[in-house]
């Protein structure tokens, strides 16, 4: 039977410092409003615009009266679980098996958390490089947006489950390596569109599973920012990879697909299963048979897959890598649509809370209505 190693609440270094190069850009030459036109600045414009509407108060839009089990706090199925059906979890108590639950939870939303912070940090990285200022207007409001969201599942992780994992490597040395790179786009390349893509369909995953209302209301509202942030990365960078030469083309796609056979064959989350006293190289195995984890993996790229062919980046070693991961068919999907669902879920979601909350103030004005007749 499996011995759970105890984890802390804090893991290795307080900080992590990425050393960073590149140019800080001002912009004067007819980019300040009123002084250019042209439909691809009145688009960004209006999404600069639709970010400044759509900011949000995490502590008022969401309910944080909400209980939550720390034991079960995602409302994952077991059948999810990666050891699920193997020696391991037949050995396991129900309370090994609850301790699981918490810590698969816990590492799941604590990479959301650390992903959130480098979004942060690599909006800010836009506002700082990015060559014309409407970018930079934007970005600002995306870099407030990703404040928020880590916030949010700070939030979550301290006060509902009681547990915080450090980051996945690989994930860490995606966000180096994003951040390191001295060219303007790289920021936009490596967080708007892989990290900001695997987050979001993972955060979809859970949304569209979960039984639990408090996580599927932030994981609603954090989608329905992050449809703008794509669609911000697509924007710019759709337009910048079309003057870009072969060679620079090339050096892009080499960085995608390394960055998608990092996060498909390394974020897994081997660390809970090894933390349960389960050796590394079986924690591993046990991943790679999961069923579940492959139609996660295949489902991680829905939104990566479509917008890399979008901005341009869709030479032949690229199409063969996507071909290999058995996810090259998802470049036709339609990422606009899928946006679109994810705002008008959120939306609903809204809708229906407010709904249930005016019926049940009507409903206790009605009591003290009828209490007052009565006396």
């Amino acid at each position: 039977m499996p011995t759970r190693k105890p984890l802390p609440q804090e893991f290795g270094e307080r900080s992590w410092e990425v050393p960073a190069s590149g140019a800080a850009r001002f912009s004067w030459e007819a980019m300040y409003p009123g002084q250019a036109d042209g439909a691809g600045r009145e688009r960004l414009l209006a999404l600069y615009q639709k970010g400044k509407d759509k900011q949000w108060d995490s502590a008022r839009r969401i309910d944080w009266d909400l209980e939550v089990d720390p034991y079960d706090p995602l409302g994952v199925p077991d059948e999810n679980m990666t050891i699920y059906g193997s020696p391991y979890w037949d050995r396991m108590s129900e309370r090994n098996r609850a301790d699981l639950r918490r810590h698969y939870g816990s590492w799941q939303f604590s990479q959301f958390l650390h992903g959130e912070q480098g979004a942060m940090v690599c909006a800010a990285r836009i506002v700082e490089s990015a060559p014309d200022l409407d970018a930079k207007f934007y970005s600002a409001t995306q870099t407030m947006d990703e404040a928020r969201h880590a916030e949010v599942y700070g939030r979550f992780l301290h006060e509902k489950v009681g547990l915080v994992y450090p980051i996945n490597d690989n994930l860490q040395a995606l966000l180096g390596d994003t951040l390191r790179d001295s060219r303007w786009d790289m920021p936009y390349l490596g967080m708007q569109v892989l990290i900001e893509g695997l987050a979001l369909a993972a955060f979809g995953m859970l949304r569209d599973t979960t039984d639990k209302p408090l996580p599927r209301q932030i994981l609603a509202y954090v989608m329905q920012d992050e449809a703008r942030h794509v669609a911000f990365g697509r924007m710019a960078l759709r337009d910048y990879y079309r003057q870009l030469t072969d060679a620079e083309l090339r050096e892009r796609e080499e960085f995608v697909i390394e960055g998608c056979y990092l996060m498909r064959d390394r974020l897994r989350g081997d660390e809970v299963l090894t933390g349960f006293g389960i050796p590394e190289r079986e924690a591993a195995e046990l991943s790679e048979g999961s069923e579940y984890l492959q139609l996660f993996r295949k489902l991680l790229f829905s939104r990566i897959v479509p917008c890399v062919k979008d901005i341009g980046l869709w030479g032949e070693r690229l199409q063969r890598a996507y071909a290999d991961m058995g996810v090259f068919e998802l470049g036709d999907s339609n990422l606009d649509l899928l946006m679109a669902q994810d705002e008008e879920i959120a939306e609903r979601l809204d809708a229906r809370r407010f709904e249930a909350e005016e019926a049940a103030r009507t409903a206790e004005v009605a009591e003290a209505i009828a209490r007052g007749a009565e006396g």
